[in-house]
């Protein structure tokens, strides 16, 4: 029986809003692995690869500390930024992410391989991520854009 963490319960209980996804020709459980990999330290594509984008991840001022339960982390950034809550559930294979917006990436099998899904549930619209030109409308733009570089890193390491 799996148990599903409160953050990734709080998620699934709301509808998403907006919805990416991507496929890549390989065997679910490497995907995962890559996807998944969260554990203390500084974040980039082999720690947190979902928020290596993230401009204070790419300056180095994003590290990643654990939390008190099973799969739970908290990205701390430099500066006056709250920080990001991170559970993670491989045994289901999906990590949920809050920090000015709230969603969920999951990994599951699909005829050409492996599917990798990311929903974002909510957005606090006042925050200054969101407002310093990221509107609505090009909140999808960038979940693509950083789905498809997320894909492209796991692609590069597996090969496929």
């Amino acid at each position: 029986m799996h148990t599903t963490s409160p953050l990734l319960a709080e998620l699934d209980a709301l509808p998403a809003r907006w919805e990416v996804k991507g496929t890549l020709a390989a065997p679910v459980t490497a995907v995962a692995a890559l996807l998944l990999a969260v554990a203390e330290g500084r974040v980039g594509d082999d720690n947190l690869l979902v928020l290596a984008r993230a401009s204070t991840a790419r300056q180095g001022a994003m590290t990643v500390v654990a939390g008190s339960a099973v799969g739970a982390y908290r990205a701390e950034l430099a500066g006056p930024v709250e920080p990001v809550d991170i559970q993670v559930d491989r045994a289901r294979s999906r990590m949920a992410v809050r920090s000015w917006y709230a969603g969920v990436h999951a990994v599951t099998a699909c005829p050409a391989g492996t599917r990798v899904t990311h929903r974002v549930h909510r957005v606090l619209p006042d925050h200054p991520g969101f407002a310093a030109g990221i509107a609505e409308i090009g909140l999808r733009a960038r979940m693509s854009r950083d789905l498809r570089h997320v894909l492209g890193v796991i692609s590069d390491r597996l090969g496929c």
